[in-house]
């Protein structure tokens, strides 16, 4: 399994509202509750009550009686939420995937705090200056049905046959974290970003339509309403629980290897968080010894303490899908910059 992992882009999902907000920011009242509110991006809460964020929170609220308060989301919307309430600040934890962590932490909306167990996180993992720390790592890929589709296509080239009409679709970079890594991979794999949007173009005609949120991709590819969408490692290991039918593959440049980027799940503490002291314990918790263990076996990611190296047979086999994958560290200081023009050179190829 690849180790030199560099957090990524995101991850969807319509916004989803667990409990109702109270919090006021930094208020002297608030700071007292026994809560913690935290903006993550879809993947990590199990549809059935089992993912890894259920067991953790669970956990961590029976440990130290901090209400965990959930809201999830793209990646890039709960930064823009986060955003917009920056002058009455709700959130305590902002949980999302590169580019949009770095840029959360561009727009200053993290305070620097190295959680407990940080120290065990690959410093090249890590934001400089302390504003961010990996939980989860991931990887970026696609998904195809194994029943309608038993072996799964092998390059980008072999996405455009006519087969493909209608029955594929890919979430809508800018928005979605998980878009935005189609467009990183695409630059990287074709060598630029005049030829990735010029197999983007051709790829629309194949291509459903937008949509904001990748996790909902899975259940169409699982039903053959779909027979392949993007997605990450993570999420789509996870939803295979329930959904028999996914099948989890890296698309190649022609003959060429198939490739992947790291697509970890980042964490940092919202600058004037109104509950700070509960959201560094949080943290510290997520980043624990026992947390983190369960990030394979319960969550199906890939733990991001690098002293966690777990033998349950969803790490096997996590390993396995790895195999042979050639993994890419993109340019992220390249992408923060220039992310909005890639999408809008995106939407003009596309017509989106």
């Amino acid at each position: 399994m690849p180790t030199h992992i560099r957090p990524v882009a995101a991850v969807t999902g319509a916004l989803v509202l667990a409990a109702s907000l109270t919090a006021c920011g930094g208020s002297s009242a608030a700071s007292d509750e026994k809560v913690v509110t935290v903006y993550s991006a879809d993947g990590l809460k199990g549809e059935a009550g089992d993912g890894w964020y259920d067991k953790v929170f669970a956990d961590f609220e029976k440990r130290t009686g901090i209400k965990v308060k959930y809201v999830e989301g793209g990646s890039g919307e709960m930064v823009q939420r986060a955003l917009r309430e920056k002058s009455n600040t709700q959130a305590d934890v902002l949980v999302t995937l590169p580019p949009f962590i770095q840029q959360a932490g561009s727009k200053g909306l993290l305070q620097a705090y190295a959680p407990q167990g940080s120290d065990r996180v690959d410093g090249a993992d890590k934001a400089a200056d302390g504003t961010w720390t990996p939980i989860v790592n991931n990887y970026f890929g696609f998904i195809h049905n194994k029943k309608e589709l038993p072996e799964a296509p092998t390059s980008w080239e072999e996405l455009l046959d006519a087969r493909y009409k209608d029955r594929l679709q890919y979430s809508t970079p800018g928005v979605a974290g998980d878009g935005t890594a189609v467009l990183i991979k695409a630059m990287h794999d074709f060598g630029g970003q005049a030829p990735a949007m010029e197999y983007l173009k051709k790829l629309q005609a194949n291509n459903v339509g937008p949509s904001s949120s990748t996790s909902k991709l899975a259940p169409k590819v699982d039903k053959g309403e779909l027979l392949v969408a993007n997605g990450d490692v993570q999420m789509n290991f996870a939803q295979s629980k329930s959904m028999p039918n996914l099948g989890i593959w890296f698309p190649a440049k022609g003959n060429g290897k198939p490739t992947t980027f790291a697509l970890p799940y980042a964490a940092g503490l919202v600058d004037k968080a109104p509950h700070t002291e509960n959201g560094k314990k949080l943290l510290d918790f997520l980043l624990s010894e026992g947390a983190q263990r369960e990030v394979s076996a319960v969550g199906g990611g890939f733990p991001a303490r690098k002293d966690v190296k777990p033998t349950d047979a969803n790490a096997v086999a996590l390993a396995g899908l790895m195999e042979g994958v050639e993994v890419f560290e993109p340019d992220w200081a390249d992408i923060d910059e220039n992310l909005t023009a890639y999408v809008d050179a995106w939407k003009s190829a596309t017509g989106s």
